[in-house]
């Protein structure tokens, strides 16, 4: 029986914040949920807060849970390359980009973590952040903020990776500012207010077509259910 763990950055400092986050996460890989249940086996996301506890978290399941395939999922923060045309060789990419300790751009220290190159495959990116995946399907975000949302105002690359951390949170806040829902006023975004609910209604196929790590990611789960 397979059991996957994937040890998510993000969720808050309580626990009430990391259930809803996970939630969310749990909707948007609905489908490889089931794929695994249908193989008698699992696969769940244990949100950690802050990316060094979901860091440390992984490593120590990496130790207590031996038996169990063990993941870390992280932002990138900062730009990162793209994916080679070897798609296998993009695993090193995340771990190299993770090991450095020198930060680069706003980011003044990198993570400096010790990740072996055997567990290349397990470690993803939500590149640059979370948001990038979410700003990928306009049209769940205009039916989550409707009226007033400014679809215009999202990042136009079709490569989201390429788009920095600030400028994709401030363009999904420009985009959302303004708007309000019946009469209840959701206002601009906010990720303890707004991810978990937006993960359970982002189309994953949209995510995939612009954010080419998710689609790695993706894949490594369907072919670690198979395993």
């Amino acid at each position: 029986m397979i059991e996957i763990a994937v040890y998510v950055e993000g969720g808050g400092n309580t626990a009430g914040q990391k259930a809803e986050l996970r939630q969310g996460f749990d909707a948007l890989f609905m489908k490889e949920r089931s794929k695994a249940r249908e193989k008698r086996g699992s696969l769940r996301f244990v949100c950690c807060g802050g990316r060094q506890q979901a860091y440390d978290a992984f490593i120590n399941s990496l130790a207590v849970n031996p038996t169990t395939i063990n993941a870390l999922l992280v932002d990138s923060e900062t730009a990162i390359g793209p994916v080679p045309a070897d798609t296998a060789k993009d695993a090193g990419v995340r771990v190299t980009h993770l090991r450095q300790k020198e930060g680069v751009g706003v980011r003044g220290q990198g993570d400096g973590w010790e990740l072996s190159d055997d567990l290349a495959e397990r470690v993803h990116l939500m590149v640059q952040c979370m948001e990038a995946w979410i700003v990928a399907d306009s049209a769940a975000l205009e039916a989550f903020y409707r009226p007033n949302f400014k679809e215009d105002k999202l990042p136009k690359r079709p490569n989201l990776e390429e788009e920095s951390k600030p400028d994709i949170y401030s363009k999904l806040e420009k985009a959302t500012e303004v708007t309000q829902r019946e009469k209840s006023s959701k206002g601009k975004y906010g990720k303890i207010k707004h991810a978990s609910k937006l993960l359970a209604m982002i189309d994953p196929e949209k995510i995939a077509k612009r954010c080419p790590r998710f689609s790695i990611f993706r894949q490594w789960l369907i072919e670690s259910i198979d395993s």
